[in-house]
């Protein structure tokens, strides 16, 4: 592969050298006739009489000798600290005495990935999958956050005043079902997150997706005592769902509506200062929309979760 910068291709180059060592001309005149300096013209020319058209591709702008690059046991010690501690650049260099940029080469060298593209249980790359059609599997999970008092929180009120203004306000619970191969979203706030009001949530849910025209085959949630009782197990069957649990301890089984839940917090949640549970709960309805219809998914191609769904009535304009 040629250099982004270079004049000329490995042929052009061929035909450089050629009209200056098999027809004769000078080099200034095959330099113009190519549109390149006299010295590019001169290298093509020497490397074709020395190698021949092997001569003509790109070889490599790394030095033959690198007297200051980082000592081999020095780079073992660091890439065997990463393994074992699961630490980065910065927490590598203050263990180490090197410069935290020198630490991240070493890793880019040796193909250790970021950090965050690892599972903290395991410290192996995280393997990403995703259901082939709408509706194979449907993500459920609840997020709690606290309400905020009339008059504002500590954001518009500032902490001491904000503490002061606690009455006792409670929580929201948003309970979210997320569709794995579109994305596609459905959110309600709950009084509470009991088996019954989880079961309830997924009838309206799974009719929610069938007016979009995402029949649920299975449904996948954490352990939480509300998803392991019978009440969830019959509401199920009855809806002809299959229920299926992540392992214990391990909530990135899980993370689509994980994220999707760290989305709305920044997005909706605390994108700015309101003044009351009522103002910000008026937002959601067209941040939601927005999520669905509008926002480019990184996770899908840049598209919105919307696109995904080919047997939508109506798309949201």
């Amino acid at each position: 592969m040629s250099h982004c910068d270079a004049p000329l291709t490995p042929t052009g180059r061929l035909r450089l050298a050629r009209c200056v060592v098999d027809d004769g001309r000078l080099l200034r005149r095959a330099a113009e006739r190519f549109q390149v300096g006299h010295t590019a013209a001169a290298r093509w020319a020497g490397r074709c009489r020395q190698l021949g058209e092997a001569g003509m591709q790109d070889r490599s702008s790394r030095p033959h000798r690198s007297p200051r690059r980082t000592p081999t046991a020095l780079e073992q010690r660091v890439v065997r600290l990463r393994h074992e501690h699961r630490v980065g650049p910065v927490r590598l260099a203050a263990r180490t005495g090197i410069a935290s940029s020198t630490a991240h080469r070493i890793l880019v060298r040796h193909g250790l990935p970021a950090l965050a593209t690892l599972d903290r249980a395991t410290g192996e790359p995280v393997r990403r999958y995703e259901r082939s059609r709408p509706g194979e599997l449907l993500h459920i999970d609840v997020k709690k956050l606290g309400r905020i008092p009339d008059g504002g929180g500590h954001k518009v009120l500032g902490r001491a005043e904000g503490r002061r203004n606690r009455t006792g306000a409670g929580y929201v619970y948003l309970h979210t079902a997320l569709d794995d191969h579109s994305r596609l979203a459905y959110t309600e706030d709950l009084p509470d997150e009991t088996a019954a009001t989880c079961a309830a949530f997924l009838r309206r849910a799974t009719a929610w997706f069938a007016r979009q025209g995402v029949i649920v085959e299975r449904v996948l949630t954490d352990n939480a005592r509300a998803y392991t009782k019978n009440t969830w197990r019959d509401t199920c069957r009855d809806l002809g769902i299959s229920p299926r649990w992540i392992r214990p301890w391990r909530p990135q089984t899980n993370g689509k509506v994980e994220r999707f839940h760290r989305t709305l917090l920044d997005e909706w949640a605390y994108i700015r200062s309101y003044t009351s549970d009522t103002e910000r709960q008026a937002a959601f309805p067209d941040w939601l929309d927005w999520y669905d219809y509008h926002r480019p998914h990184t996770g899908i191609g840049g598209q919105p979760p919307a696109s995904r769904v080919t047997t939508l009535s109506e798309q949201h304009i």
